[in-house]
């Protein structure tokens, strides 16, 4: 296939050109409510965490109920589904795949698992960095694996320290001074919440009130959308137990340098939510207004790639002066697919995910504001749509440094070879993505929009730093380059 075949060729069974998140948690303890139907709701709102699979599982002091299925929220749950699942405790999740099979029914969550004679179901979000090397230890202890996720080793690590020490806390407890790396979770038995967050906080997990219920998710667009009011973050190495004897929390394991995910600002959450008490789309705006302000040039109209490059237009618009304009408009109805286009499909330039409006663009010089350039195939097709609606410049400004080194806590940008930044210069990566400029954000003005210490946050897949230590075989497996420049 030539280039022209290819160019706006927009295939969602192609590698996105963004880093994959791996899930939204979410957890709820109500009594009098219908828990199985905030849960849902609850995942709606954070289903951009995750499209591969969801599920809920469901508790009311006697039995444990769970439903998952591959699949998008709406498609896993039927009316039929939720009247079915009573109780006053529930639990529920969306992911995407960074560990296990996408395509595998067991590697859906939540995962559940007995203790004795009570059950439990947990679900999980991050990525653990020595669950090989604790897979191996407990194999070779007579544990039984059924899937390939590092939420089932930490289900298996909380039913053996629970059973040791005859309390559900001591066994997180235990499990959390073992586990490293960075993970979110919600866990549920016939009776009680609990939620617990790894030591350096890369997950976000925040609680929220109500009523007399409790709610606990990922991003607090998670609470919003049930009326829930926002309480407080979950804080690195906290464990909380909600149950009739109410809300408990505990230090379970000592808060070590904090080091929330910086692409939660970028590019993962949602823009209504907020974290470390900035709103994410006025974060996304300034990072538009800085941008231009540190790499200015004449144009006619600035604009976003959707969804999460819209802020950042506006913010660009606002400070240089240029008049904002929606150029591409996306089809939100479409989940991943791996069904491939016939030739004259392809000929026809099949766009599944965006198209432009050839009035607004035909004749105009482009600012166009994207959120990160992970492998670079996805803008370098972006920019060629744009020219064949008619754009007669093209000026990508990336609202995030350039993206070097791969993430080990949860976020799938494979290795570094694959990675352009890493193996391109900034005018390499714009000749190979065709625009006419090319600028990034640097590293101080990002954090400068979010408002928090440099600190508070993981920056390394833009400096290399890794808060928690990687174990040399895990490294092996991604970092291929020996100097990146």
């Amino acid at each position: 296939m030539n280039e022209s075949e290819s160019s706006n060729d927009w295939i969602l069974a192609e590698k996105p050109d963004r880093p994959e998140e791996a899930c939204g948690v979410y957890g709820v303890y109500a009594p009098g409510e219908d828990v199985a139907r905030l849960t849902y709701f609850g995942l709606h709102a954070l289903q951009h965490r995750g499209q591969e699979s969801a599920g809920i599982a469901v508790a009311d002091g006697h039995t444990l109920m769970v439903n998952k299925d591959l699949g998008l929220v709406p498609q896993v749950f039927k009316e039929s589904d939720l009247t079915t699942l009573m109780g006053h405790v529930a639990i529920g999740h969306t992911r995407y795949s960074t560990t296990g099979s996408s395509s595998a029914w067991e590697n859906a969550q939540p995962m559940v698992s007995s203790i004795g004679s009570n059950t439990i179901a947990l679900a999980h979000n991050g990525n653990l960095v020595n669950t090989v090397e604790l897979r191996d230890g407990m194999k070779g202890n007579g544990f039984r694996f059924r899937s390939t996720t590092d939420s089932e080793v930490i289900a298996s690590l909380v039913d053996h320290f629970t059973q040791q020490e005859n309390s559900m806390r001591a066994g997180i407890r235990e499990t959390m001074k073992l586990i490293r790396g960075a993970y979110a979770v919600v866990l549920m038995s016939e009776e009680a919440l609990y939620a617990f967050r790894d030591p350096y906080g890369v997950r976000p997990l925040v609680l929220g009130r109500l009523g007399e219920g409790w709610i606990v998710a990922s991003e607090t667009c998670g609470l919003d959308i049930v009326g829930a009011q926002f309480v407080r973050d979950i804080a690195p190495g906290e464990m909380v137990k909600i149950s009739a004897d109410g809300l408990e929390a505990e230090q379970a394991v000592p808060a070590k340098k904090a080091s929330l995910c910086m692409f939660e600002f970028i590019y993962f959450a949602r823009p209504d939510s907020v974290m470390y008490d900035c709103s994410l789309y006025e974060a996304r705006s300034r990072m538009g207004a800085a941008i231009a302000r540190s790499a200015p040039v004449e144009a006619d109209l600035v604009m976003g790639v959707p969804d999460s490059g819209i802020p950042a237009a506006v913010g660009y618009a606002a400070e240089s002066g240029i008049p904002f304009g929606e150029g591409l408009v996306k089809n939100r109805y479409v989940g991943r697919t791996f069904i491939s286009p016939t030739q004259s499909l392809r000929q026809q330039g099949i766009r599944l995910k965006l198209n432009p409006l050839r009035h607004i663009i035909a004749g105009k010089r482009l600012v166009v504001t994207d959120d990160s350039i992970v492998r670079g195939n996805t803008s370098r097709k972006l920019v060629a749509l744009l020219r064949e609606a008619g754009a007669t410049e093209v000026h990508m400004r990336i609202t995030s440094p350039p993206v070097k080194w791969p993430c080990f806590y949860g976020i799938d940008t494979d290795t570094q070879e694959q990675l352009v930044a890493a193996v391109k210069s900034i005018e390499e990566v714009r000749e190979f993505i065709g625009a006419d400029s090319l600028a990034y954000l640097s590293v101080a003005d990002m954090v400068a929009a979010t408002g928090a210490p440099h600190d508070d946050y993981c920056l390394a897949c833009f400096n290399g730093e890794y808060p928690i230590e990687i174990p040399e075989s895990v490294k092996a497996g991604k970092l291929s380059l020996e100097h990146v420049g």
